[in-house]
């Protein structure tokens, strides 16, 4: 099962309680105050974790909690510290509270901790409140509450290219021929139900490699940004990636125009959100292994002035092309991204 969006509800540890003690041993029968301090509260921990890849866990588990501190001790012994609650989290992870709607965290990073909510303090034992006027306090404070509340785990894929098209275009045949992914093909639509994430990997003569990570949605349909289809609570996966590919299939089997495709693409990811439409793109091809496939491409140029890339899923053809060009250009679009990074904002004065 592959969940992408969830709540849950948690409370960090309450801290533990002071001890209010005095010493008594052989010939200090009324020793001083020796009450030691609560523990502190577990914390609540969001990490990092490249090794997961939904919220599953989650879903059926919704409600975690920080360990309570331990009670002070007589003879100054402090209560020991709750344990953390440790919580990993997918990469891409947004944190929104439930009550106030704010976004309180991102994870973001392999290995990467937020804590979500702090434990409470432990409680200072009678120790502390020993004064000249008065050297045997018989007080001792409880340890505070750890922090709680609910909220809302959205989990947007962190990818560096992000595939899109309508259904039975091709898209998880691309992925399988550009990754490591299997996911399911078949000549009927929707066969892909959720995202999948895959490794696109490029070797040079030397031996050495380089990854990119393909992030393929679910196909959409017209609407899609009204919650019609299966596409339309997957769009949040491709927010993150740095290229887009949409794949067209140019040869038009299931009766639809090429170019009524792309405009219609176009539009969802607008009607979606602008800025997608503002991230480098790449129209990809598909199926040029078929007898319509030259004459709809002729009339697609036509109608849109966008470079195309021809490919076959099937034959294989111009896969290799594909993957270095992919390369190529999230490599230009990190160096901008960087460039633009340390841009200065404003002038010296």
């Amino acid at each position: 099962m592959f969940v992408d969006e969830c709540t849950i509800k948690i409370q960090a540890g309450d801290g533990g309680r002071g001890c209010i003690a005095f010493r008594r041993e052989k010939y200090e029968p009324w020793g001083g105050p020796n009450g030691g301090d609560g523990g502190k509260g577990g914390d609540v921990i969001l990490i990092g974790d490249v090794n997961t890849n939904n919220l599953v866990d989650y879903k059926f588990q919704p409600h975690r909690k920080g360990e309570r501190g331990e009670h002070g001790l007589g003879k100054d012994c402090s209560g020991k510290e709750g344990v953390n609650a440790e919580l990993r989290m997918p990469l891409g992870t947004v944190v929104t509270d439930v009550e106030s709607g704010q976004i309180v965290a991102e994870v973001i990073e392999d290995g990467q901790r937020i804590v979500l909510c702090k434990g409470g303090n432990g409680g200072w034992g009678n120790t502390h409140f020993k004064t000249p006027t008065n050297r045997a306090p018989k007080r001792a404070n409880d340890g505070q509450p750890g922090e709680r509340g609910s909220f809302k785990l959205i989990l947007k894929s962190i990818a560096d290219v992000g595939l899109v098209g309508f259904p039975n275009a091709g898209k998880s045949s691309l992925t399988k021929q550009l990754t490591k992914a299997h996911p399911k093909t078949a000549a009927y639509p929707f066969t892909t139900l959720h995202p999948q994430i895959g490794v696109i990997e490029l070797f040079d003569e030397f031996g050495g490699s380089k990854r990119l990570l393909l992030a393929d949605i679910p196909g959409l349909i017209e609407g899609a940004n009204e919650n019609k289809g299966l596409g339309h609570r997957f769009l949040r996966h491709i927010e993150r990636c740095a290229l887009l590919i949409l794949i067209i299939d140019m040869a038009g089997n299931d009766g639809r125009h090429p170019w009524d495709d792309y405009k219609h693409l176009l539009r969802e990811l607008k009607l979606y959100d602008p800025l997608l439409l503002k991230k480098p793109r790449l129209v990809v091809a598909n199926k040029m292994d078929l007898p319509d496939f030259k004459a709809n491409l002729v009339k697609f140029k036509k109608k849109h002035d966008v470079a195309v890339l021809p490919i076959s899923c099937l034959e294989t053809l111009g896969i290799e092309r594909l993957k270095k060009d992919l390369f190529k250009r999230v490599a230009t679009f990190r160096t901008q991204e960087k460039k633009a990074a340390c841009r200065p904002t404003g002038r010296n004065s």
